[in-house]
């Protein structure tokens, strides 16, 4: 089995890159780090002589092979590990973590792979919504996570355990303990530092959101997702929402497995960014088939040189 890790950076290498390097050196994944204009390339190149199963995508061989792909992501934009997702796809890669360069791995990372396999999982389903918010099960459920519609915020603890079921996995949404990933306004009213506790891999027959930041994608599913462009802080939710229109019941949760040191942000330009999702997101859930009429330009010419890639 063929397992990839992808990210993309601007920064020098971080605590969490160098333990992903560790990983691929000794557990036998391949780790590839998508470079933008401002990531110090010397100090990527050097890690590739450092470690074993460590690629570089420098910005001119992302122009060189991905020439129509890079233009329409453009730069400066964390959007190209879309790069490495048709990278690590033609490579032959039977599953793909997408991962950030600020979720430091717990020492237990990868080790609980459940993609590709059928398995028994806790079901949930909220009662008041046809939404589900991943969050709403776990002991901090007073936080939502990034991207559930904030119309159905004041019902979106109403659930139900439904018992156990059978799934086959094709996303593996692993938790984030530290500054977790929730929504700006939830960060700018509450500001918390979490410690998830443990719990058994759970899901739903709602659609819920699942980010870009620790998580593990079965290569079926890789023509299908990815990390939106042009459409802010929804780029990896409105990516999840749109996989499972072609792939439900696919997606499953599991327990934290990263601690997020979160990298230096401004969270009113967050705020900024994430409201094409307040405004567009519930809309986008409740005519899903319809996807493409709900993308600005840009992201719908992405969508289409993306499809081509595969």
């Amino acid at each position: 089995m063929k397992k990839f890790i992808v990210t993309t950076t601007i920064n020098p290498p971080t605590t969490a890159t160098l333990k992903f390097c560790k990983i691929a050196d000794k557990k036998d994944w391949t780790f590839i780090i998508v470079g933008d204009t401002k990531t110090p390339h010397d100090e990527y190149r050097k890690l590739e002589t450092q470690f074993n199963n460590i690629i570089y995508l420098s910005p001119e061989s992302q122009e060189l092979h991905y020439k129509e792909l890079s233009d329409i992501i453009g730069w400066k934009s964390i959007q190209r590990r879309n790069i490495g997702f048709v990278f690590a796809y033609h490579a032959g890669a039977d599953i793909i973590a997408t991962v950030d360069d600020d979720n430091i791995p717990y020492d237990n990372w990868g080790d609980n792979l459940l993609v590709n396999q059928e398995i028994e999982v806790d079901l949930y389903e909220n009662i008041s919504s046809n939404y589900f918010d991943p969050i709403s099960p776990t002991n901090h459920n007073d936080l939502w996570h990034r991207g559930y519609p904030i119309e159905d915020l004041p019902f979106k603890n109403n659930i139900e355990y439904k018992g156990k079921t059978k799934r086959k996995v094709l996303v593996q949404a692993d938790f984030w303990d530290g500054d977790p990933d929730i929504d700006a306004i939830c960060r700018l009213s509450k500001k918390p530092i979490v410690k998830f506790e443990k719990f058994e891999p759970f899901c739903s027959i709602q659609l819920a959101p699942f980010n870009s930041q620790n998580t593990f994608l079965s290569r079926e599913v890789i023509p299908y997702y990815t990390v939106l462009p042009h459409t802010g802080r929804m780029d990896d939710i409105w990516g999840a929402y749109i996989l499972q229109y072609y792939f439900p019941n696919s997606v499953i949760y599991n327990k934290a497995t990263v601690y997020q040191d979160r990298n230096v942000q401004d969270l009113v330009t967050n705020l900024e960014n994430e409201v094409i999702g307040y405004r567009n997101t519930y809309k986008l859930l409740s005519d899903l088939e319809n996807f493409k009429s709900y993308l600005p330009e840009k992201a719908k010419l992405f969508w289409n040189i993306y499809r081509k890639q595969f």
